[in-house]
C-alpha cells in the first residue's frame, strides 16, 4: 500500500509584458501548495502565502491583471525566506512527500529564488513533472496546460487561473487521472 503524499506546488511570480525587467529577475509573489495522500489520492491539506518581492517590489499592471494579486497583498506579505520557512514547516508535518508541479517552471523558479536569497533548496532532487506525466499517460504528442487537461478528463477549472492556490488545487484534482488508485505509486 502506498504511503506518503504528493506535494503539489504552484507559484506566481512578478512579470511584465514590456521588458521592464529580465525573466531571470522574476520573483515568487505567491506560493500555493496542496498535499495529496498517495493512498487515497485525496487532498488532505493546503498552504497559501503571498510573498513580498525585493528586486521589483512594485507589481506591474500586467502582473496585477494576470494574477489578480494586489500590491497591498505583497506589501503585507512575508519575505521569501519566511514564506519558504512557513511552507516547509507545514509540509514537514506530512510523512514522505514528493514535490510535484505542472511543468518545470515552478521547480526552476523556486531554485532561482533560493539562490537569490541565499537559502538552500529544501525540496531535494526528486520532482514529478505532472504535465509530462499527464501527456505520457494520455498518449499525447505534446504537453498541454492545466485548463486543457481538465477539459480532457471532463473537469472544469475552479477559481482564478494564475492564482497559485487555485492552480495547485486544480492540478491536484488531475492526480487521480495520472495515477489511478489501482496503479498509484
Amino acid at each position: 500500500m502506498n504511503m506518503g503524499h504528493y506535494l503539489v506546488i504552484d507559484l506566481e511570480a512578478t512579470c511584465c509584458d514590456d521588458n521592464a525587467f529580465p525573466r531571470n529577475e522574476m520573483e515568487t509573489i505567491e506560493i500555493g501548495a496542496v498535499m495529496v495522500c498517495k493512498r487515497t489520492l485525496l487532498t488532505v491539506d493546503e498552504f497559501q502565502s503571498f510573498v513580498s518581492p525585493v528586486r521589483n517590489p512594485v507589481l506591474t499592471q500586467f502582473c496585477i491583471q494576470l494574477t489578480g494579486i494586489s500590491q497591498s497583498q505583497v506589501d503585507e506579505a512575508p519575505g521569501f525566506k519566511n514564506a519558504l520557512h512557513n511552507l516547509m514547516n507545514w509540509a514537514q508535518s506530512f510523512p514522505e512527500f514528493t514535490f510535484c508541479s505542472w511543468g518545470d517552471y515552478d521547480r526552476k523558479q523556486l531554485r532561482s529564488d533560493c539562490e537569490f536569497h541565499g537559502s538552500p533548496f529544501p525540496l531535494g532532487e526528486r520532482h514529478i513533472n505532472l504535465k509530462a506525466e499527464f501527456a505520457s499517460i494520455r498518449g499525447l504528442r505534446k504537453k498541454i496546460g492545466v485548463q486543457e487537461a481538465l477539459r480532457t478528463v471532463g473537469l472544469k477549472f475552479i477559481g482564478s487561473h494564475h492564482r497559485g492556490i487555485d492552480d495547485a488545487r486544480n492540478i491536484a484534482s488531475l492526480i487521480p487521472y495520472i495515477y489511478p488508485l489501482e496503479t498509484s505509486r
